[in-house]
């Protein structure tokens, strides 16, 4: 009990002493407070009133500079006024100037106008006075020549055109004098150069084909027991074969060159053979025709070896040896297309034109002829449709399509395929025609120059080289000959189809016939 109390009274001393201190803290940190407070507050006046004089006097600084840089402006603005209205005074009086100018030249223009008015009124009367004049000189003319107005016109005019087709009559022959003097000879030397380093055979193809027989038995064996043999041959070729009284010999008659062609070998495998019967005939026609085929793509690149010529599709290839089997007017077409090709190149040589090219050219010009008649067109046309297929140049197919003169010649590759088609053409015996559409030929020539006036006969001499024409001496005078034989000459080249060229030659002939008594 005793040491219950004990514990309890040191407790509450604890519990004092703790209080007493307590409070001690609390009144010490109350007059720590009170001094920092003080001497704050006294740091805060000090602030305050170094703000107040530094404000003081910055206020004065600000007032002291606002008030020079308003001295400033004032003065730069007084001064810009006053430059101001020196420009305007200026200006002022250049107006003031100009006004006065512009016064004077109304004064100017107005007295130029009166001027002006005076003059026009007077040109006015001394036209009025000249058209007057010119009536009665008029007048006065015609009494003295006889001729009114339009007489004397229709007169002068008249006088004019005969003045003026006399000149150029003249003229047109010194050019064509001249023209000739200078082309002629150049002319002449590179075709003939041409000509002479290419020198061609010609034969002339027909359309039948001549079989040998070793003797007159094998036609009855051709013929074949009611004749089941020879329809056999004639159905597989498409050729006729004609069987006659000559001896020892068959003829294979086709339009067609390669057909008939087919048929000869294949009737010189059977002779050979000696075995005549349907079934063999088909076999040896159709070893005939892999034989033929494969002569037409030699044929084809012999053309292209000779010429030199490289690069060409097999297609084309096959056509050119396909021309081996056509005729133009009895010339074989590929002969005939490599000699122009080799035409072609040496006039280019001569020219200095590409010789490739036109050797080109000159080779595939007929291009078209190795196309069967089921296409439409001319052959020029089809042959440059077929280059064009096959990726060749566009001048090569211009010289194709041009070469005939369907389509106007733009380049010199064109022309000189023109000039190697016509030069292998005209060679003596290349070509033949028969003799009735040589009589056409001549016939319409010469209807042709009976449509112009004035001609009193035609007559077509020199297997139709030359035309030769009498004209009215009273209705074509001799200036007029010269345009006569121009016009004829030209109308000749757009409706007629000849190879080579026609001389066109106008005679004109006065007779005066007088008798003595």
């Amino acid at each position: 009990m005793p040491e219950t109390q004990w514990m309890i009274g040191g407790a509450i001393a604890l519990v004092a002493v703790f209080c007493i201190a307590f409070l001690l803290g609390i009144v010490y940190r109350k007059r720590v407070a009170e001094r920092e407070i003080s001497s704050a507050e006294e740091e805060a006046k000090k602030i305050i009133n170094e703000a107040i004089r530094s404000a003081e006097s910055k206020k004065r600084e600000a007032l002291l500079e606002a008030k020079e840089e308003i001295h400033k402006n004032r003065a730069e603005h007084e001064r810009e006024v006053k430059e101001r209205r020196a420009e305007l005074t200026k200006l002022e009086r250049r107006l003031q100037q100009k006004e006065e100018n512009l016064d004077k030249k109304t004064d100017n223009l107005e007295r130029k106008t009166e001027h002006l008015n005076r003059k026009i009124a007077e040109a006015d009367a001394q036209r009025e006075e000249i058209a007057l004049i010119k009536k009665s000189q008029l007048e006065m003319l015609e009494k003295i020549s006889g001729y009114t107005v339009e007489e004397a016109k229709a007169y002068l005019i008249s006088s004019l055109e005969s003045e003026v087709t006399h000149e150029m009559a003249v003229k047109l022959k010194e050019l064509e004098a001249q023209c000739r003097e200078e082309a002629d000879s150049r002319a002449r030397e590179v075709i003939a150069t041409a000509i002479q380093r290419c020198a061609a055979d010609h034969a002339s193809e027909v359309t039948v084909s001549v079989v040998p027989l070793p003797n007159d038995e094998m036609k009855g064996r051709i013929i074949g027991r009611e004749g089941r043999n020879i329809r056999s041959i004639e159905t597989l070729t498409g050729c006729d074969l004609i069987i006659d009284d000559t001896p020892e010999a068959i003829t294979v008659s086709s339009f067609d060159p390669v057909r008939r062609e087919v048929a000869r070998l294949a009737l010189e495998k059977l002779i050979a053979d000696g075995r005549i019967h349907p079934a063999r005939i088909e076999e040896m026609v159709a070893k005939a025709q892999r034989e033929v085929a494969s002569i037409i793509k030699e044929e084809g690149e012999r053309a292209a070896f000779e010429t030199n010529i490289h690069s060409l599709n097999p297609e084309i290839l096959r056509l050119l040896g396909r021309m081996k089997y056509r005729t133009s007017y009895g010339q074989n077409v590929l002969n005939h297309s490599i000699e122009v090709a080799h035409i072609a190149g040496l006039l280019a040589s001569e020219l200095g034109v590409d010789v490739a090219v036109a050797k080109r050219a000159g080779l595939l010009h007929d291009l078209g002829k190795a196309v069967d008649h089921e296409v439409e067109g001319s052959h020029a046309t089809i042959g440059a449709d077929i280059a064009r297929k096959y990726k060749e140049a566009p001048e090569i197919v211009h010289a194709i399509e041009a070469h005939h003169g369907d389509v106007e010649a733009q380049t010199v590759i064109a022309c000189l395929v023109q000039a190697a088609d016509t030069i292998s053409a005209a060679r003596p015996g290349a070509r033949r025609e028969n003799i009735e559409n040589y009589v056409k030929r001549l016939e319409k020539l010469e209807t042709l120059t009976r449509s112009f006036p004035g001609i009193a006969g035609c007559y077509a001499i020199q297997a139709g080289r030359e035309i030769r024409i009498m004209v009215k001496p009273e209705d074509v005078d001799e200036d007029h000959m010269i345009l006569l034989a121009r016009d004829i000459a030209k109308k000749i080249e757009e409706e007629l189809t000849y190879p080579g060229q026609i001389k066109v030659h106008v005679v004109r002939e006065t007779k005066a016939i007088e008798y003595a008594k």
